[in-house]
Order: structure tokens, then sequence, then C-alpha cells
């Protein structure tokens, strides 16, 4: 079995993962094919730059429909909400910890400073909740850099998002794999940097020569997926049935699934400044979203219910009203 992924450490490693169990539980020799991404090559652009969705995942596709590859493993927050036709998600494993860290110098850590905060932001965002008592100061984190900070990140979701939160706070692009984007943040060229919690997990990444602020998800709100890996195949594969039973988690799926389906709601690029987050509480679920299409004006939300009630129509709702 060919298996199509990208090129870098942790792509590798998140492939490797799931050759290893299906050599392990099928007896199948597996190969991994490493295939460049636009997201990939043009590391010296912003992602709103590049033209067109999937900036990580279309070639690996195409791959799949040339029938070069039988399946391809992708980060699902890189996912498209739809997949080319003849091609289909055959399976989500169970999801590593979908929040995203604060990675800060040492030399940048300012601890907070409520004052400061209240001094630095007139601006209130929105929260339109569920009939929660949750106050919008809520959204305003301890966030531990002093105003005017420099933060490295090219995920629109998460410039918005903090800049909401911290208006005083700089943001400028950062691409590159996680390495290269903590050397360029030991360098000094930023005070602080955005990574996926799982990311760093994945890749066994040391950080205690800097500080690190983990967001709490239902605050700051991930990409839908994040954390999750999707394996994707031709909806013909004979395989298919049989993958799916090996590595497809279940309440993983109904997460992301709830994620996908607000996010196809918005157009369902990966690129869009939109978290959202599904979590079972007891026998409901809770689904909490942002959107930052109005910078000036972002918008996070909630809603709970049963799984099968209409939640994701109701949370594109509230985002959108």
């Amino acid at each position: 079995m060919k298996i199509g992924t990208r090129g870098s450490t942790l792509a590798m490693i998140q492939t490797k993962s799931i050759a290893d169990i299906i050599v392990k539980e099928m007896n199948i020799k597996t190969d991994i094919v490493v295939i460049s991404t636009q997201g990939d090559r043009m590391v010296d652009r912003p992602f709103h730059d590049l033209e067109g969705r999937g900036y990580f995942t279309k070639e690996i596709e195409d791959a799949l429909l040339r029938c070069e590859i039988d399946a391809a493993v992708h980060s699902f927050k890189d996912v498209p909400s739809e997949s080319p036709e003849g091609l289909v998600i055959v399976a989500v494993t169970e999801r590593e910890d979908p929040s995203d860290l604060l990675v800060i110098r040492s030399e940048s850590y300012s601890a907070f400073n409520r004052s400061e905060l209240t001094a630095e932001s007139s601006y209130q965002p929105r929260w339109v909740d569920s009939g929660r008592d949750r106050r919008v100061d809520d959204r305003k984190m301890n966030i531990p850099l002093h105003s005017g900070a420099i933060i490295g990140t090219s995920a629109v979701r998460r410039q918005v998002q903090i800049k909401a939160i911290r208006p005083y706070l700089e943001v400028k692009d950062l691409r590159g794999n996680v390495p290269t984007r903590l050397h360029k943040l030991a360098d000094g060229q930023y005070d602080a940097i955005f990574l996926a919690t799982a990311g760093v997990n994945r890749l066994q990444i040391d950080l205690s020569e800097f500080k690190v602020f983990k967001f709490d998800p239902v605050f700051f709100i991930p990409s839908p997926g994040q954390g999750g890996l999707a394996v994707q195949m031709r909806e013909n594969d004979p395989l298919f049935n049989r993958l799916r039973i090996l590595l497809h988690h279940d309440a993983t799926g109904q997460a992301t699934s709830l994620e996908r389906d607000v996010m196809a709601r918005f157009g369902g690029g990966c690129g869009l400044p939109l978290g959202v987050y599904a979590k079972p509480v007891e026998e409901n679920w809770e689904v909490y979203g942002f959107w930052g299409q109005d910078t000036n004006n972002p918008v996070w939300g909630a809603v709970s219910g049963k799984y099968a009630d209409g939640l994701s129509e109701e949370l594109y709702n509230k985002l959108t009203e």
C-alpha cells in the first residue's frame, strides 16, 4: 500500500503511525510517498495570498485520483470540507489535544497585568451564548505578554482571535515547519509564536527554554478538526471497510463531523478566520465557535444539545446573526 503525505517531519511521523498499524494488524507492506504541496513550496507568502483551497492537500488528492498512491494521511485541520469526487475520508484517528499553545521567549515573558489590559482595550468582543452565565470579560485571558509584543502565526483564525482578545499585541506572518518557527523565536524575531499542542506532542519537542501558555479550546477556539488525522482513499477501494474498522475513532469522528459541518456552511476552506470545537458532555454535545470575518466585530458563540439536533446550523446562525 502506497500512502501519500507531505514531507515535513510532523507529517512523516503522523503517516508512519498509521502505516505501522496497517503493517501490524493487516500484514500489508506499506510505502510512504512524499508529495510536495503548494503550502510547502510557497513559504515566503502568507496563506491569504495563495490561490484556491487545500494548500496542503490538493496535490496529494490529485495523486490519489491518478492511482499513484492508495491512501493519504492529512492533518484534518488542513482538509477542506468536501473531498474531490471519487475520494472520501475513510477514517479519523483518535484525536490528540486540539488546543493552541503560545510559546513565549523567556526575555519577552511579562506577568499578567490587568490594569494594563484594561487600559489597552476599550473594545469588547461579542460572546453569543446559549443561556450560560458567561461574561464578555471572560474572553480577556491572562496572556503574559506586554502591549506591543510581536506574535508570529500564519493562521488568520489565530491572528484575528488574539487581536480581538489583546488588541495592542502585534501580529506578524510566520511560515515554516515547527523547528524553523522555534528557531526564529529563539533568535528574537518574535516575542511569541503559536503552535498546535498536537504537533508539539507528536514531535516530542522540548520547550523548556521557553515559557508556554496553553489556551483552553473552549475560549480560544481551534480549527475544525485540529488534533485529528484523516485517512483519505478512493471510494471504490476494496480495502475501504477494513481500514475504517481498523483506524476510525468514533468519538473523534463525531466531534470533527460537527466542527466540519459548521465549516462547510462558511464555505469550507481551511484558511477561514473560523474556529470550531465540539466536545461531548455527559449525553449531550457542546459546540463552540469563533468567526472573525469582520475583524472589527468578531464573534464567539456556543450551543449545546443532542448530536442530531441541528447543532452545526444553530451555531452558524449564532455566529452570523
